[in-house]
């Protein structure tokens, strides 16, 4: 795990200086604290920093192939390193370090680029063809990995972080409306967008290819599913036994390391199955974190602690207080380098740093089980609204959703009638794509009434759903509802705001590398092929990975309904009434002001709101974050560097 960045220069660009590659890289310095390496020839140059983990001795970056024709630098992990290195020996290749990176060359060497096909992994790539005068920038299938690039005076620049690309060259930034549209619409901009104007994300399952004088930016891998007549034919019993036996390899996969190895428990379903696979197929000392709160709300600590005792895990609970989070918050911003929408990274950076302090560098977590085994309560609204949409006027079947949200305290279901009211519209559009999304996505836009005048301006004609619209794949009318609300929530929440913000970002930032089995590409492949009901099964969430389990787990946590990770948000930034010092300097009349994105009256009304307490559900508390991490954003990555360069 490590960061990586580098400068491709055109015919008529800068030449690459080696004093940017090492601005850029010593910006990713927490990715990567084991050591620097660089490689220069012509119009490119690559710069890697190192978080050592397999090979320690002599996987040092960058790495080429035996007559140094092929280079690459790359940030994560190929898994089944071992098992390609045999096919390449085989195939006459000549290796000289027992790392992962080695097997990178290689197999370009021998596949081309269909090499990435063959690689199992979570990985950010660079690669350079000399012979070709070809760089290729390549992103994991899911987007695991982050890979960001900057166009300028006929130079491309890219890095893991955004911060990589303002080191260098102009050094200004300014936030993107567009991306902070989508942003406050679906919680991250939508595929190649970011929330910083002219930087772009390499999408997920994609490569970039510059040649030739040109680019081409070519997908290799999406999630797909099938229509009905096409699903699985295996019974429950059968395909959860298959993949049982998949999600034991890929834990055995992701437990290659030569360093020790722990894991997340969060005491649900998906960490806890990690962590049972990991005691039950292997025999690695096993060493568990888990993060735990003061409020009974947001607290799991008695089912962290449960397994503890079933698994008799060395274990570690860090408790995190309202003003932790409050505290650590504008470091949080300069590692997710977005807004956000919910404190709920703050707790896993805390989390993190208490990992790498005790001497881990790695751990195994459950993130991604919920988007492939249907596990959020989005795809059971859907269910039970899809079944509502065929009678609309039954008495009762709205009555199914008052079955959700059991560990909310004010559940917006709680009541029949305000379901009844809430829910049953829109019935006409249960063929729209978004139709379990819209809902949600129309709750989360209200953030837009907090836009100043000229924001709102700017934003006219915008359009996030039309944008992200324009990528599904021509067969998506063609899946079930559940396979289509399920692409719709991997290619959004998940790869914008899980994967990055609550997922590597936060890890990272402490030097910690966060490896996620379920979202190895041969689990979400097997469980994309099953019927819907499969995975949501009536209004229980994913049924066959309970089967699966169902010897690992005590009853108390196989049959434990899905509880969202969630952490207190704006009351974190007040002492009784008082605000913390930067909360109030960002929320005063003048820098809402001066910063122009924003309505002073509205954010002013907000403000005084969550300081008095009054703060009213997911709205105030979503919009109160995400205006505070917007200014924390503009003041780290558009004010202060433009301060600097004057």
């Amino acid at each position: 795990m490590c960061g990586i960045a580098g400068i491709f220069a055109k015919p008529d660009g800068a030449p690459v200086e080696r004093a940017e590659l090492v601005q850029m890289i010593h910006t990713l310095r927490h990715r990567g604290p084991d050591g620097f390496g660089y490689y220069q020839d012509g119009p490119v140059g690559l710069a890697h920093a190192r978080l050592s983990i397999i090979d320690l001795t002599t996987g040092d970056q960058p790495i080429g192939n035996e007559d140094g024709t092929i280079w690459t630098v790359f940030n994560g992990e190929i898994f089944n390193y071992l098992e390609l290195r045999a096919d390449l020996e085989r195939a006459g290749h000549v290796f000289r370090t027992h790392s992962d990176t080695e097997t990178i060359v290689h197999a370009y060497e021998e596949y081309g680029d269909r090499f990435v096909e063959r690689l199992n992994g979570q990985f950010a790539i660079a690669l350079w063809d000399s012979k070709r005068r070809r760089l290729l920038l390549i992103r994991d299938r899911v987007g695991i990995r982050p890979l960001f690039v900057r166009r300028e005076r006929n130079r491309l620049l890219f890095g893991s972080e955004i911060k990589s690309l303002l080191a260098v060259g102009s050094r200004s930034a300014a936030i993107d409306l567009e991306g902070l549209a989508q942003t406050f619409t679906f919680w991250a901009p939508v595929r190649e967008r970011t929330n910083i104007r002219d930087v772009s994300s390499i999408p997920p399952g994609h490569m970039l290819i510059i040649e030739g004088g040109g680019e081409k930016l070519v997908e290799y891998w999406d999630w797909s599913y099938v229509d009905r007549s096409r699903c699985s034919h295996a019974s429950m019993a059968e395909a959860a036994e298959e993949l049982r036996a998949l999600l034991a390899d890929a834990v055995r996969l992701q437990l290659r390391a030569d360093v020790p190895v722990g894991a997340y428990l969060s005491g649900g379903l998906d960490s806890s199955i990690i962590v049972s696979l990991i005691r039950r197929h292997t025999d690695v000392p096993l060493r568990t974190f888990s993060v735990g709160f003061e409020d009974p709300e947001f607290d799991e600590r008695p089912f962290q602690q449960a397994m503890v005792e079933h698994l008799g895990t060395e274990h570690t609970s860090v408790q995190c207080l309202r003003q932790d989070i409050g505290a650590i918050f504008p470091r949080l911003l300069r590692h997710t380098e977005s807004p956000i929408l919910r404190t709920a990274p703050a707790p896993l950076m805390i989390l993190s740093d208490h990992v790498r302090k005790s001497g881990f560098k790695v751990v195994l977590t459950g993130e991604g089980a919920d988007e492939v085994f249907a596990g959020y309560d989005l795809f059971k609204e859907a269910q039970v609204k899809r079944f509502w949409a065929r009678q609309p006027q039954s008495k009762w079947r709205y009555q199914l959703l008052t079955r959700l949200y059991p560990y909310l305290k004010n559940s917006p279901v709680a009541s029949g009638a305000y379901a009844q009211s809430f829910f049953g519209q829109g019935f006409e559009q249960v063929d729209n794509p978004f139709y379990a999304h819209v809902q949600r996505w129309t709750t989360t836009r209200r953030l837009w009434n907090f836009f100043s005048k000229d924001s709102k301006s700017a934003l006219a004609n915008s359009d996030p759903e039309r944008e992200l619209r324009q990528y599904l794949p021509k067969e998506f009318s063609r899946w079930p509802g559940l396979s289509r609300d399920q692409y719709v929530e991997a290619h959004t929440l998940l790869y914008g705001y899980l994967l990055c913000s609550q997922g590597d970002r936060v890890a990272m930032a402490n030097s910690v590398e966060g490896r996620v089995p379920f979202l190895d590409h041969r689990v979400i492949e097997f469980a994309n092929r099953l019927p819907p009901n499969f995975k949501l099964r009536g209004l229980n969430e994913k049924a066959v990975l309970r089967e699966s389990a169902a010897d690992l787990l005590p009853p108390a946590i196989r049959n434990r309904v899905k509880q969202p990770y969630r952490a207190p948000d704006s009351q974190s930034f007040f002492n009784g009434t008082e605000p913390l010092d930067y909360v109030a300097d960002l929320f005063s009349q003048s820098h809402l002001r001066d910063s122009g994105y924003f309505d002073v009256a509205a954010c002013t009304r907000l403000f005084e709101k969550c300081r008095q307490g009054r703060a009213i559900g997911f709205a105030d508390n979503m919009a109160f974050v995400g205006i505070l991490s917007t200014l924390l954003i503009d003041q780290e990555f558009v004010r202060r560097p433009a301060a600097q360069a004057a």
